[in-house]
């Protein structure tokens, strides 16, 4: 199994040696990557991910013969890129090693090590751009509206699980961010829920009143669950902090309980707020704040499933798309 299929693992940052490079140069390859962690605040996981994506480019750097960064030319990385699609890289994984080549080769300019960066005239390959599911608000509804078991006593993690999947949708949370939630970080009275997201960038979102009301019932029963010192909004039965695994499986098996006939996972209902929001209102610069999306080209993706809809809708009703005899 190459590197690159291999499930990442956050500590395994180190490059291993040797390489052709000099070591004044593979020397700097430690403080980028302590740089990706420090001062951009990358997750382990990316910076794992770029560490693997530089050593590619090192083995085949060797394999040419180069001897230096200063030998690298933009052609160098073409041929690069070239030969990862023959070996069968997806070009999605072609433009995560180029984006990782360009942050590497901007931090040796900053260094004084190079004058220039080779990547600047390269491109990736172009990838199919996939469109996010959503569930239409039918199911939806369908899904949010579950009535509580007859004895809820005896299921205390029925609130739980109602004020997740509410929370998921009325605000619009990654799963990182759901499972993150403090206590303090919910305001009942302004109906606003603080969030941490990706970059450690803090938003504010709002909590709607059928998410409020989920909330506040799960409150009354997280009391009985925890010491006065758990700070987590969400925890499991043992009264500690829930982990992303436990929230897929418990979405997943809540989803199941509803007869719902979609694969429910936590994201999905991040890409239902989002269709669904721009669907009513068409305002794509409010639907990015609330997403927290630093570009507004990751928010248009979700324009595509409008028109989708749209699309469908003209197929079914107009006269002219209707086929004769239909």
């Amino acid at each position: 199994m190459t590197p690159h299929h291999r499930t990442p693992d956050p500590s395994d940052t180190a490059l291993p040696a040797p390489h052709r490079w000099p070591d004044s140069e593979l020397g700097k390859v430690d403080h980028w990557l302590e740089s990706l962690k420090s001062e951009r605040r990358l997750s382990p996981y990316t910076v794992s991910s770029y560490a693997r994506d530089l050593e590619a480019f090192l083995n085949w750097s060797d394999e040419q013969g180069l001897d230096s960064v200063q030998q690298i030319t933009d052609d160098c990385l073409r041929r690069f890129s070239a030969s990862q699609h023959r070996a069968g890289l997806a070009p999605r994984s072609i433009q995560r090693q180029l984006s990782a080549l360009r942050t590497f080769f901007r931090f040796l300019m900053r260094e004084g090590v190079l004058q220039q960066s080779p990547a600047i005239s390269v491109r990736a390959p172009k990838a199919a751009r996939r469109l996010p599911q959503s569930v239409d608000v039918d199911r939806m509804a369908r899904l949010l509206d579950a009535p509580p078991p007859e004895h809820i006593d005896d299921d205390p993690l029925w609130a739980r699980d109602h004020a997740i999947v509410e929370l998921l949708y009325s605000s619009g949370l990654r799963l990182s961010e759901l499972v993150g939630l403090d206590l303090v970080d919910v305001d009942v009275s302004d109906a606003t829920v603080r969030v941490l997201g990706k970059g450690n960038k803090q938003r504010i979102v709002p909590l709607g009143r059928a998410a409020k009301e989920a909330y506040c019932r799960w409150l009354d029963v997280r009391r009985d669950m925890v010491d006065d010192d758990e700070q987590a909004v969400f925890v499991g039965g043992r009264g500690r902090r829930l982990g992303a695994r436990a929230v897929q499986l418990r979405v997943e098996l809540w989803a199941r309980r509803q007869g719902i006939d979609v694969r429910m996972h936590p994201h999905l209902f991040r890409h239902s707020f989002a269709s669904h929001l721009l669907e009513s209102s068409h305002d794509l610069r409010g639907v990015q704040e609330l997403l927290g999306h630093a570009n507004l080209s990751t928010t248009q993706i979700y324009t595509h499933l409008d028109f989708q809809h749209l699309a469908r809708v003209y197929d079914a009703t107009h006269p002219r798309a209707k086929r004769r005899g239909a």
